[in-house]
């Protein structure tokens, strides 16, 4: 068995400052509305959030692109000190340059063949007070809008008795997303919406289905109040804006039809 680093909240204060240096290097204009929903930072502590038993949460994440993730945990951690765990595939962990990051930073790791460990990792988690932050469309969406969502991030807060925070990001695969790469031009200056929505709260019981679609709307309509004010207006058909509002992006049809070829033909981990 390999050897995997133990939890380490210095490494992940290191990583998250280091974006933020990244951020400040490229000039990068994130521009976040709805932190009130967020908890307020720990006056006690203001290295990071303690994990107090009862006061997680799962944390949603849209999936438009690469860095998603990435610019969410940026605003969890300026707005409340809010050290997320994530589900990082088994694939990805399993790079030789990754793993130490992932188990070094207490993510959850998570294979999609198996899931049953994992989810009892996130659930332990999430019962001792930690943030486990999920991107529930398991892979990017294609069409720039909020696909189908895997019923995880409902199942485990209503088991948990933790809120769900759901987090829309705009903007961000502009930079790097399936079929667009990272350019340091692109990336200079580049504007980037958060939205972080109210919580949501579920109990044990709930109609996981229809709790999920309601989550799906939420991060919808967090998108649409991004995109309503985003800093850089789309010219007809630019390929990083959605097919109903005029641009180049797959439809609903198109990217369901690419996600369906993609699954036949054994890609669902590369999205």
């Amino acid at each position: 068995m390999a050897w995997k680093p133990k939890q380490d909240d210095r490494l992940y204060r290191f990583v998250v400052n280091t974006g933020l240096l990244v951020r400040g290097l490229l000039q990068l204009r994130i521009r976040t509305t709805g932190t009130e929903n967020l908890p307020a930072p720990d006056p006690l502590n203001g290295r990071s959030r303690r994990a107090v038993p009862g006061k997680g949460a799962v944390v949603a994440i849209t999936h438009f692109g690469y860095l998603d993730f990435a610019f969410a945990e940026l605003v969890l951690w300026r707005h409340a000190r809010i050290q997320a765990r994530y589900l990082i595939t088994k694939r990805v962990a399993s790079l030789w340059f990754v793993g130490p990051f992932v188990y070094g930073l207490g993510h959850v790791v998570t294979d999609r063949r198996a899931g049953a460990d994992a989810y009892a990792d996130a659930l332990e988690k999430l019962r001792a007070g930690e943030y486990v932050a999920i991107l529930p469309e398991a892979g990017v969406s294609r069409s720039y809008t909020v696909r189908g969502l895997k019923t995880g991030p409902v199942r485990l807060a209503a088991e948990a008795g933790v809120p769900v925070i759901p987090v829309s990001v705009w903007g961000a695969h502009r930079l790097l997303t399936r079929g667009h790469g990272f350019s340091l031009r692109k990336a200079w200056r580049a504007p980037v919406r958060v939205h972080v929505g109210e919580p949501i709260r579920h109990s044990e019981g709930v109609d996981v289905a229809v709790e999920t679609e309601k989550l799906r709307e939420a991060l919808q309509e967090g998108i649409e109040q991004c995109i309503g004010d985003f800093a850089v207006t789309p010219e007809p058909g630019a390929w990083w804006q959605p097919a109903h509002l005029g641009g180049g992006a797959m439809t609903e049809e198109e990217r369901a039809a690419a996600d369906a070829f993609d699954l036949s033909a054994g890609r669902h981990s590369r999205g």
